[in-house]
């Protein structure tokens, strides 16, 4: 997993609150909604897409629950951590609720809620709404069953293609990136991960449906599209000429959209990485330079134990044939350390195995038990204070992998999406190729443009150069 300048120290929550625009100030009878998000890029598509099922009916975002009609924590189920701090907030909002908002509706959705719907309306009464991933465009109706007190709030159903149809043609994006859906679910049945239970089976989008998404965005100003699957890799969907369009084609078209100028995909399993992809990986300029490809262990009997049903010598060559496509690309890759039954030599053979690949940034986590997975049952589970030391020496390795990513590209020029100001005076901001945020000194009607800077300093997570002459 996922979506949206990863740091292997970052923990999976992602907080990301879905903002009005700051040319756009809501009526006085308008009402108020604050979305906060938890989790990976499909959940940041997610929010994003129920501010646009709200605005119909009245609802304009805000950046701060306290003066807000509505409350939606949009929530992760991938680790116990990030679960247990939605109770968390929940517990702030009940407080707030009833001191100063009596009238405020509280809706959980997202994978927490697809998992856990009937323990939530019973540990937070405060909750109004539950509601899992693939049901999120059925807001407006709950929300009127709400103030009817009529009819069931829980509604965690399974149709993802339902989702689409019904969602807004027209999408508000602010910035000049976006997040663009065009798979969700995954049939891989990893023994450590949720997503099956809580996404769902895989489901690829329709190839027109995409496109014209992806050209709205276009309209509005965005200049760089994510497309973002649980598998993204797994795609397939009938073309305008009647063929099955893996990934690779779809991108091709894509690619073709005016104004469109730069592409990526996350997140992607090794096993669906297809030629076809391959060759578009090599041959799209479009295409940025960047790959999320999730290993997890560098042990054999680990990625068995995990049901990854590939080999680290199979990730191996595929890694070696991607950089022979694409000889400049930056790799990213997911670890989780502690899995039930790893031993030191297991955990030896992940560091060789980064020492091997060379990884420009990672994920990387203890091994954290998901009640209903196979993992959870597990014998042998590894104790916390292994995890955490394992997890230690680990990151030492990613870390500094990453800073000498960065460090090699000092002298070139990259080209760069400006997203906007720095915090000095004159500076400005953006996301080079390789996804590193880029600061620079520079006019202010730079921003929204894509420029080249020449890289004279690198950070760990973080480049500074100057506008190239």
């Amino acid at each position: 997993m996922s979506p949206r300048d990863k740091s292997a120290s970052r923990d999976v929550e992602q907080a990301a609150i879905i903002a009005a625009k700051p040319d756009v100030t809501p009526a006085q009878n308008t009402k108020k909604v604050f979305i906060k998000t938890y989790g990976c890029q499909m959940n940041v598509y997610d929010s994003e897409r129920m501010a646009d099922v709200l605005s119909p009916i009245g609802y304009a975002p805000v950046d701060a629950p306290d003066d807000a009609d509505l409350v939606i924590l949009n929530t992760c189920h991938i680790r116990e951590k990030a679960a247990e701090k939605v109770y968390s907030e929940l517990g702030r909002i009940r407080q707030h609720k009833e001191k100063n908002k009596p009238n405020m509706k509280v809706a959980v959705a997202g994978c927490v809620a697809q998992a856990e719907g009937a323990e939530i309306q019973r540990r937070a009464p405060v909750v109004d709404m539950v509601l899992g991933p693939q049901t999120y465009h059925k807001l407006p109706e709950m929300i009127a069953k709400v103030h009817r007190n009529t009819g069931d709030v829980l509604e965690t159903e399974f149709d993802t293609i339902e989702k689409f149809d019904q969602l807004p043609k027209t999408r508000n994006v602010k910035g000049f990136s976006a997040f663009l859906t065009v798979q969700e679910g995954c049939d891989k049945f990893c023994t450590f991960c949720v997503v099956p239970y809580t996404r769902g089976a895989e489901v690829s989008r329709p190839v027109q449906q995409i496109v014209d998404e992806a050209r709205d965005l276009a309209r509005q100003g965005v200049r760089e599209i994510t497309l973002i699957g649980q598998n993204v890799n797994a795609y397939m969907a009938e073309g305008p000429d009647g063929s099955d369009w893996g990934l690779g084609q779809l991108i091709r078209h894509v690619a073709l959209i005016g104004g469109i100028d730069r592409i990526r995909f996350t997140t992607s399993h090794p096993r669906d990485m297809d030629d076809d992809l391959i060759r578009v990986i090599g041959t799209e300029p479009k295409l940025m330079p960047y790959l999320h490809l999730p290993i997890q262990a560098g042990s054999n009997k680990i990625l068995r134990a995990m049901n990854r049903d590939h080999t680290y010598a199979e990730y191996k060559a595929l890694i070696a044939k991607i950089r022979a496509a694409r000889p400049e690309i930056a790799l990213s890759g997911d670890f989780i350390v502690g899995f039930p039954g790893e031993t030191e030599l297991d955990f030896e053979e992940t560091m060789k195995c980064v020492e091997e690949i060379g990884y420009a940034s990672s994920f990387s986590f203890k091994y954290s038990v998901r009640p209903g997975t196979p993992g959870a049952s597990m014998l042998r589970q590894v104790d916390e204070d292994v995890k955490q030391d394992r997890l230690v020496r680990l990151q030492e390795l990613l870390y500094a992998q990453q800073e000498a990513h960065n460090k090699s590209l000092i002298g070139k020029t990259l080209s760069v999406l400006v997203e906007g100001t720095g915090r000095k005076g004159g500076q400005l901001f953006g996301r080079s190729p390789y996804l590193t945020g880029t600061h620079f000194d520079g006019p202010e009607e730079l921003v929204g443009q894509i420029v080249d800077v020449k890289i004279e300093e690198a950070g760990r997570n973080s480049l500074v150069g100057v506008l190239a002459v």
